[in-house]
């Protein structure tokens, strides 16, 4: 998708040469990346104590190979 946007050079610079992205494009996308997988992380970390889980561990691994059958 195509679009345009007015970002500062120097903030863009700087994503660049942090992320090791050669091109604006590819350093606006893994920024992009990073905010949302940062996002995500600060969701499950809030969910922190708010939900009891009372499996053992082989409860879990069995729920988890019947989620993920090629485990």
């Amino acid at each position: 998708m195509r679009t345009t946007l007015a970002i500062k050079d120097a903030l863009l610079d700087e994503v660049k040469t942090l992320s090791g992205a050669k091109t604006k494009k590819e350093a606006v996308e893994k920024a992009l990346e990073e905010f949302v997988k940062r996002r995500k992380s600060k969701k499950l970390i809030d969910l922190e104590g708010k939900i009891e889980l009372t499996y053992t561990l082989e409860e879990l691994l069995k729920r988890r190979r019947k989620d993920v059958p090629h485990r």
